[in-house]
């Protein structure tokens, strides 16, 4: 049974039990250097220096203890005080818990947040029908080019429409609905037939994920969100500032630690990324923490010091963990079109990635975007951001996803 039959006709079938988490870091565990061969006093309140205007200051009133050289841990109290600028206007105390959404709001929150994606997408497709004639090759180049307007890709819009050519023939499908029908079949099929596991890989014991992705791209936002949904779940989160290197990166993670009342990891600006992970992998394992989330930096721009930083806190977290970590998610900002696939194959040759983050999918006209990166790339999307919310965060459904992209076709 395709996936159209399920979606369209049929009660969707459970998903399939998760995978075996795939090795995704190897390297030769004895070139593994000590990352603090001595620790020395820190300051126990962090003082931010050189923070763009943008950017809220904190100062931090939680207590701290001494890890390794140039970090330091924040423990979360119950109702922080907390100094910010003047234009900054926030609630410091931590969330409340919310309530567990229905299928049916989930179901509602998809619809709304892929109707710019399904409206240009509905827009292009019946523009091209309406000038329907007959099923010739002109017909099928048209095709092809609607679909790469539409963000399909061009090797997507390629095999589908040499997929479509058997496929309008093998049904002999000669009216302008016969064709659609088969054009949607044929799209939502092929999406489905990927066999890709979109569910996060949790653990028994700590699971612990890395988040990669150019800075802009809301990665921070989604590791905050996923704090707090993680918490709200009854789980332990500890998170980890490993971007010391961008101005008030830090800062933003505090704040959605402090938001969601979990602790975090931070090191001093410019210090060593991998002593921040370290330190955090420790706490997290002698604390019995269930989830370990780390920032990275996203300077794909300079890609060997990047690759080298990674490749350190890869090689510390496995010496530690050696099935870890278990998930490394790239954030991808889905306004962004085309230019993220070109992100996600510079990201792939940085570090191999286990998932997708899918992010401002509410304001984007380009959701199909998702059809290439499983299609293409081979890498699962997991998660997206269907808006601004704390709640906003949701696990990928392909279901929803393409009742929601064809919404305006169907």
């Amino acid at each position: 049974m395709g996936l159209f039959d399920k979606i369209f006709g049929k009660k969707v079938e459970e998903q399939i039990e998760e995978n075996a988490s795939a090795d995704i870091f190897k390297f030769d565990l004895s070139e593994v250097e000590a990352v603090a061969e001595t620790k020395t006093d820190i300051e126990s309140d962090l003082e931010h220096e050189d923070i763009a205007e943008s950017e809220p200051v904190f100062e931090v009133p939680a207590s701290t203890s001494e890890t390794t050289d140039n970090t330091v841990t924040i423990e979360t109290v119950p109702e922080p005080e907390v100094a910010v600028t003047a234009d900054e206007v926030a609630d410091v105390s931590p969330e409340p818990e919310l309530e567990t959404e229905t299928p049916q709001q989930i179901e509602a929150k998809y619809e709304k947040s892929l109707k710019k994606t399904s409206k240009s997408f509905g827009a292009r497709f019946n523009e091209f029908l309406a000038n329907f004639r007959s099923v010739d090759e002109e017909f099928f180049e048209d095709l092809e080019d609607t679909l790469i307007m539409s963000d399909v890709g061009v090797d997507v819009a390629t095999q589908l429409t040499d997929d479509l050519r058997r496929e309008v023939k093998l049904q002999n499908a000669k009216s302008k609905d016969d064709v659609k029908r088969v054009i949607i079949e044929k799209m939502v099929d092929n999406f489905g037939e990927s066999g890709l596991n979109t569910q996060l890989n949790l653990q028994d014991g700590l699971t612990v994920m890395m988040f990669v992705g150019v800075n802009g791209v809301g990665k921070t936002t989604t590791i905050g969100k996923l704090a707090n949904r993680f918490k709200n779940e009854g789980k332990k989160v500890l998170l980890a500032a490993a971007d010391t290197f961008r101005a008030g990166a830090r800062d933003q993670l505090v704040e959605w630690a402090r938001r969601s009342g979990v602790d975090v990891v931070v090191g001093k600006e410019n210090s060593d990324p991998a002593s921040v992970v370290f330190d955090a992998v420790k706490r997290a394992q002698n604390e019995q923490f269930d989830i370990l989330l780390i920032d990275t930096a996203g300077r794909l721009q300079n890609k060997d010091n990047l690759m080298k930083e990674l490749e350190k806190m890869g090689k510390i977290i496995k010496r530690e963990l050696p099935d870890a970590p278990h998930e490394t998610l790239l954030a991808l900002d889905a306004t962004t079109g085309q230019n993220a696939i070109s992100q996600a194959k510079e990201f792939s040759n940085v570090t191999p990635l286990t998932g997708i983050v899918l992010t401002k999918l509410d304001g984007s006209a380009k959701g199909g975007i998702i059809l290439t990166i499983q299609q293409i790339l081979q890498i699962p999307v997991k998660l997206v951001g269907l808006g601004e919310g704390l709640q906003d965060l949701e696990n990928f459904d392909e279901a929803l996803f393409v009742k929601g992209l064809f919404q305006d076709l169907i």
